[in-house]
């Protein structure tokens, strides 16, 4: 059982997070989540106030069946092909999820209580397909806290464009390297300046980029590894938050500067860091690392929710913990470099690995979806 001091202590570091300007998301959602009121539990208890998906995610909750039986009955009945079953499904989770954080959504001034939906894995390299799908999406969800997931691919950084520019707020995903980074915030602010020629009202457009972590020190772990030397062994763990320090150096400078200040003179809001992929996939690390070492105002973290548990639990908020790093951050990348491992060749393969691994996570969860609509005696093609 726990005490009032456990709970307080429990609650402690979450809110201390959320204080030093830290918006916590969940980066999980199912049926059964919903329906519970697990979510809105975390909500009201575990300052939780935006929640993100990929096709990953909804693989594992409707690859379940748990919540998901009448509604694909119906559609098995209406005889509906297996891409416009998955639509269905994913698109009124969202909607229910997106009602559950209408409160924030209101709130905050629609800066958070938000949820995002991803565009099908599979139009990652096609801009105008990632544009209608995108147009689709916000329209299917019809909820003004809707954020619809695009990834940033040279393809999608016009799509980015474009969708900010007719005023749906976007979740810039898959960003592994500094200078991608810098072409997502470029998009955003020439998205923001099409909305403004338009006439439309800048204030009601939100965008967050989301800067993955713990796959570059897994990526460039493992190869530090293969060298085995104490040099290459003393920077493990390193990288990934190096390379997030710095992507906030890149934000300060941004939307710190004066094309961005036209904007904000508009009522603009900033395109948020968001940091995600912050589950350890090392034991030996600390199951919080990236959570209390990417602390500064003005960011979202996006966890799932063992991270999110251990954080409330035994998190460590001290504080802002990136913006005093960035010699740091830069000495460490240019150490890792200097050992032969290049940092262009390690983002570059992780962003083909994060679309490869959605495409096949999308095609599985079609291959799901398939199966239940042709067990019900209807042929999904």
């Amino acid at each position: 059982m726990i005490t009032v001091t456990e709970a307080t202590a429990t609650a402690g570091a979450l809110k201390r997070l959320s204080d030093e300007g830290v918006s916590i998301w969940l980066d999980d959602l199912s049926r059964k989540r919903i329906e519970s009121g697990n979510l809105a539990e975390l909500v009201e208890n575990k300052n939780v106030v935006g929640v993100t998906t990929n096709p990953s995610i909804f693989q594992a909750a409707i690859g379940s069946g748990e919540g998901y039986e009448e509604q694909l009955t119906d559609l098995a009945v209406r005889g509906v092909t297996v891409d416009e079953a998955v639509r269905m499904m994913t698109t009124a989770d969202v909607r229910a999820a997106a009602d559950v954080l209408r409160g924030v959504y209101d709130a905050t001034g629609g800066r958070d209580g938000r949820v995002s939906i991803e565009v099908d894995p599979r139009l990652a390299h096609e801009t105008a397909a990632t544009i209608a799908e995108a147009k689709q999406l916000a329209w299917l969800v019809d909820r003004p806290n809707v954020m619809i997931k695009i990834p940033a691919t040279k393809a999608g950084l016009p799509a980015i464009t474009e969708v900010i520019g007719l005023g749906i707020s976007v979740n810039v995903t898959l960003i592994f390297s500094l200078e991608r980074y810098r072409e997502v915030m470029d998009a955003y602010l020439a998205g923001l300046e099409k909305a403004a020629a338009k006439g439309l009202d800048l204030a009601t457009i939100h965008s967050v980029a989301s800067f993955f972590v713990s796959r570059v020190d897994a990526e460039i772990d493992k190869r530090l590894t293969v060298l085995g030397t104490d040099a290459a062994l003393a920077l493990k763990g390193k990288a990934a938050l190096a390379n997030a320090r710095l992507a906030y150096e890149a934000y300060e400078e941004v939307f710190g500067g004066e094309r961005w200040t036209a904007l904000s003179g508009a009522r603009a809001n900033k395109q948020r860091p968001l940091w995600a992929s912050t589950g350890v996939k090392d034991p030996a690390y600390k199951d919080t690392l990236y959570v209390d070492e990417l602390v500064a105002p003005g960011t979202v973290n996006t966890m799932p929710e063992a991270t999110l548990n251990a954080t409330a639990d035994h998190g460590e908020i001290t504080g802002d913990t990136v913006t005093g790093g960035y010699a740091q951050a830069r000495a460490d990348l240019a150490a890792v470099e200097a050992l032969g491992v290049s940092y262009d060749e390690v983002v570059q393969q992780l962003e083909d690995e994060g679309v490869a691994k959605f495409e096949v996570a999308w095609n599985d969860l079609l291959a799901t979806v398939t199966k239940s609509l042709d067990s019900k005696g209807v042929d999904a093609e």
